[in-house]
């Protein structure tokens, strides 16, 4: 018993140390993106995604990037996808900028599992990913690279409020969680928690439109500093169906 005492004690003393060397800088951003998603068929599909992503207090550029990967459809429940993304990071903070931009290069892998009920959808995905960051210190960009691994957990609902014919208005809310690994991470092996919440508006069949607000709690690599992030992002869908164009011209 009083061994367990003194355990709740050192915790209690731990957490309360830990909570007093956080150093948290609160910004706020806006991102925009466009996503394409091209069906091949009813198995497999191309997915891109161009990003752009700008602080507002001041306004600056925070980066930009560009993702392509595939994805294959297993089932009705389930699909997996692998592809490639590269980022090109301006600044971390709009108070301190460069004459540079820092490239980030990044393979990724994913499972993602789907169960739908009447008017709701729940939805979870665990991603992995392989994270080549060009070295770099305050004067330029250095050669080679420093790798990371990341691995990625979301947790994502999404309620049904209407749909007529090919439009639609949906809620999205999810909380990811994401995990920093390998022998370069000494401190943040916790990088960051997202909670998202956007509501979605299907225009037609082909596009939809998303406004959301996304706060992300991400640590940094000294262990001690955090970003505390207040995130607008503005989505437009656009899907493009191969399968149905060939259908045209065979007609």
């Amino acid at each position: 018993m009083k061994s367990i005492r003194i355990f709740c004690l050192l915790l209690i003393c731990f957490v309360s140390r830990a909570q007093t060397e956080k150093n948290v800088d609160h910004q706020n951003l806006l991102w925009t993106r466009y996503c394409n998603q091209l069906t091949i068929n009813n198995k497999w599909s191309v997915h891109t995604e161009f990003d752009n992503r700008v602080f507002l207090k001041p306004v600056e550029e925070n980066l930009y990037l560009i993702r392509i990967h595939g994805r294959y459809k297993i089932n009705n429940n389930f699909d997996v996808g692998a592809g490639f993304a590269y980022f090109s990071v301006a600044t971390q903070d709009p108070e301190v900028t460069y004459d540079f931009k820092i490239p980030e290069y990044r393979g990724q892998q994913d499972i993602t599992w789907k169960q739908d009920f009447v008017n709701f959808t729940l939805n979870q995905r665990f991603q992995v990913e392989e994270r080549f960051f060009h070295n770099t210190n305050k004067e330029g960009l250095l050669p080679g690279t420093t790798f990371y691994w990341r691995f990625r957990y979301r947790l994502q609902g999404e309620y049904s409020c209407w749909k007529k014919e090919s439009q639609y208005l949906k809620a999205i809310v999810y909380d990811e969680l994401m995990i920093n690994a390998g022998e370069n991470v000494a401190k943040n092996t916790f990088d960051q928690n997202r909670i998202y919440a956007a509501l979605q508006y299907g225009v037609n069949k082909n596009i939809a439109l998303e406004l959301g607000y996304l706060n992300s709690f991400q640590q940094r690599a000294s262990g001690v500093d955090y970003f505390d992030r207040d995130i607008i992002r503005f989505s437009f869908y656009h899907k493009i169906k191969l399968k149905e164009k060939h259908k045209v011209q065979t007609n």
